[in-house]
This record gives structure tokens, C-alpha cells and sequence, in this order.
């Protein structure tokens, strides 16, 4: 009923606007009455209090159809901060478990990744480390349990340069956005289950064979080994690249993502003063270094201490709330401020281009039509009345006074 009101009051000022044009290229040259400036005033008056509504409205709408209300979102927040809260709980009363919830939440986001992915034109970036990670967990967990060497290769690139990548690809925890939450428990999780599995699964030498052959860990050689089975990714890698269309590269997009960043840093300088046929080998031998110095810390330092490999998890976590943090409000915050400066800017615009009218004193100080002139909140816009209706009056205000001057 309110949309109809508003539609039959905007059809009805059009009409009154054509009449009046109307009658002005009648009785051309004839000054107008007082009567009539007054009412013209009030038509004016009606007719901005209408744009400020359907303004607000259609601010209301974009609002209402954003990603925080929808269904889809709220679902996904839904099962992210329950997914969070159900971890920690099966963490402190059934860690045994975590590796089973970690293979059924993979089940889950996976296939949902692939088929966003593959819709997008995007299916070449699960040829990325990650994906290949999570696959050798898999082998681990439920095929070969005993073998040391897997063992070893998957919890050091999963400590490595995969949770590390939280950090390097500032990846955020944003619970409403999908997306955002299958990429961060592509990266999280594993390095998760793979320390409750060395330090807080009970009985985990009988689940996992291989951690009876590994009481410690020898460093330079789980450098090694988990070394070769990078290599091996990363001339499957190559392989594919080669063979793909280069539009559809990953590799070339995480290039020009690093190149064009806004604010370039090491990796993009640098690769900036290569010549363009060598970027690639430089990118891929830098993505090297870069694994073999991320897997330094579980290799000589979160293998043998609890302690350690907790506060490790937590830093992951605490960025990624840090860089989710920044996109609600920086994201959002920004955008909708920018949508109220958008309409503070139309209706100054919209106040300077009307002509000053002459109206009688009595009639000036009466009781303003428009919400704007009393203050009053426009449809439950309380929030953004503050920020707009301020300029507006003391526009008002001033053509009244230079009225009754004229006057």
C-alpha cells in the first residue's frame, strides 16, 4: 500500500508539473499570482519530500537485497559460526572425531567450490597446492595411515604453506560469504587436524601407525620430503599450465593479481622489473622458496611442542578474524556511506536548481510539509536522517528568509 501511495503521488506531481508548464506557455509574459507562487512552493516542497522517500526507499531495497540479508547468506553465516563453535566443542570433548568432521565438511565445501568455480570460469585454480594438500590428507586419513613419509609431507605443507597462505592471501573470516569460509577451511583445517592428531588424539598410534616410527621429528630431512612432494605438484602444475589455454592459467592470474595489487609489495616489485617471458619461471621458483621456508616452523619447532602448534592455530585464526573484521566494516561501512553522500549531493542539487519563491509571511512560518523541515525520520531511515537532513533545512531556512525580505 505504501509503494501505491507513492506511485499514485508521483504520477499525480507529473501531471501538476505538465499542467503548470502548460499554463506558463499560455499566459506567457502574465507575472504570477502570489496564490500561485505559494502553491507552487508547496508543490516543490512535495515533490522533494517524494524524491528524498523513493531516494530512501530504493536505498532500503539495495540494502535488503545485499549479501548480509539474504537467504543463502544467512545460511551460509548459519553454518559458519556453527561450524566454529562445533569444532572447538568437538576438539575439548571428542578429538578422535576431528578428522572425520574435517573428511564430511570436505565432502560438503568441495564439490560446492568446484561447481562455483567451474559456473565462473575459474575450474583451473583447483589445480592449486591447496586442493592438491587436502587430496594427499585424504590418502593419509583413509588409505595409508601408516606411512611415515606421507605423514611427515602432510603435516608440513599443511602447517606450511597452506595455513601460512592465510596470512600471504589475506584470507578472511567473513561467516555470511560462502566462499570466503570454504577457502578458509581449505587452509585452517587441515594444519587443525593435524595437530590434534599429533599432540591431543588419544591413542592416535593405533588410528595412525605411522606416528609409532616418528616419536620426533628429524627436521632437515622432513624438509626433504615434504620439499619432493612439492616438486612433484609443481611440475604436474607446469604440465597442465602448458596444456591449457593461457587466458584460463591460474598461474597467470596470480600474476597479475600480484602485479596489479594496490599496493604492491615485495613479490610485485619485483616481478615488475622482470622481463615478461622469464615472470613465470621467477613466480614459480619464488612460490618454491617460499614452501620450503613455511614448512621451517612444523618441521623445527610445532612437531615436538603442544604449546607451540596451539598458539600457531591461533595466530591463523586471529588474521583471518582480523582481515573479516576489516571487510564488514570497511566494505559495507564504506559503501553505504557512500550512498548517503550520494543523496546529501542530489538534494543540494536539487535545492539550488529551484527558483526562490515569494510566499506571505504567515504562510512561511507554518508548519513545514516536508519530514526534513521537522526533524522527523523518513520511513524508518532514523540512522541516515542525521547525515542529511541538516543541510537540507538550513537551505530551507535561508530561502525563507530572502522570501520575506523580498517580501
Amino acid at each position: 500500500m505504501d509503494l501505491l501511495q507513492r506511485n499514485i503521488s508521483k504520477r499525480k506531481d507529473k501531471l501538476k508539473m505538465r499542467a503548470e508548464l502548460a499554463l506558463n506557455e499560455i499566459f506567457k509574459g502574465k507575472p504570477p499570482s502570489p496564490d500561485a507562487l505559494a502553491e507552487n512552493f508547496e508543490r516543490e516542497v512535495a515533490k522533494l519530500k517524494l524524491k528524498v522517500s523513493t531516494r530512501m526507499a530504493s536505498l532500503s531495497a539495495a540494502w535488503q537485497s545485499a549479501k548480509v540479508v539474504r537467504t543463502r547468506e544467512k545460511i551460509s553465516f548459519f553454518f559458519g559460526v556453527m561450524d566454529l563453535v562445533f569444532s572447538a566443542l568437538l576438539f575439548g570433548l571428542a578429538p578422535e572425531y576431528v578428522h572425520i568432521s574435517y573428511t564430511l565438511q570436505s565432502l560438503c565445501l568441495l564439490p560446492y567450490r568446484f561447481y562455483v568455480y567451474k559456473k565462473l570460469k575459474w575450474h583451473y585454480f583447483l589445480f592449486d597446492l591447496c586442493y592438491y594438500v587436502t587430496i594427499l590428507n585424504f590418502v593419509f586419513l583413509w588409505i595409508f595411515p601408516q606411512s611415515p613419509s606421507l605423514f611427515v609431507a602432510c603435516y608440513c605443507l599443511s602447517h606450511g604453506c597452506v595455513a601460512s597462505a592465510v596470512i600471504t592471501w589475506r584470507n578472511s573470516l567473513v561467516f555470511h560469504d560462502a566462499d570466503k569460509v570454504t577457502s578458509l577451511f581449505i587452509h585452517v583445517y587441515p594444519a587443525f587436524t593435524f595437530t590434534v592428531i599429533r599432540h591431543f588424539y588419544p591413542g592416535s598410534e593405533e588410528r595412525f601407525p605411522a606416528l609409532k616410527e616418528l616419536p620426533h621429528l628429524h627436521p632437515w630431512q622432513a624438509l626433504l620430503q615434504s620439499s619432493i612432494i612439492y616438486l612433484v605438484w609443481q611440475v604436474l602444475y607446469w604440465k597442465v599450465r602448458s596444456r591449457v589455454p593461457l587466458r584460463f592459467s591460474a598461474l597467470i592470474k596470480a600474476i597479475a593479481c600480484v602485479r596489479q595489487s594496490p599496493k604492491p609489495g615485495l613479490i610485485a616489485s619485483t616481478l615488475s622489473k622482470v622481463r615478461p617471458e622469464h615472470r613465470t619461471l621467477y613466480f614459480m621458483l619464488g612460490q618454491f622458496v617460499y614452501a620450503v621456508l613455511t614448512d621451517v616452523p612444523p618441521a623445527f619447532i610445532l612437531y615436538d611442542s603442544p604449546f607451540w602448534s596451539g598458539a600457531y592455530i591461533l595466530i591463523i585464526l586471529c588474521v583471518s578474524v582480523w582481515n573479516g573484521g576489516g571487510f564488514y566494516i570497511e566494505v559495507f561501512g564504506r559503501k553505504f556511506e557512500r550512498e548517503l553522500e550520494a543523496l546529501r549531493k542530489e538534494l543540494l542539487e536539487a535545492q539550488s536548481k529551484r527558483s526562490s519563491p515569494i510566499l506571505d509571511p504567515s504562510e512561511a512560518e507554518s508548519e513545514p510539509v516536508s519530514p526534513l523541515l521537522d526533524n522527523q525520520p523518513l520511513d524508518g531511515e532514523a540512522g541516515a536522517q542525521s547525515e542529511m537532513s541538516t543541510p537540507v533545512d538550513e537551505g530551507l531556512s535561508l530561502q525563507l528568509e530572502e522570501t520575506r525580505k523580498d517580501k
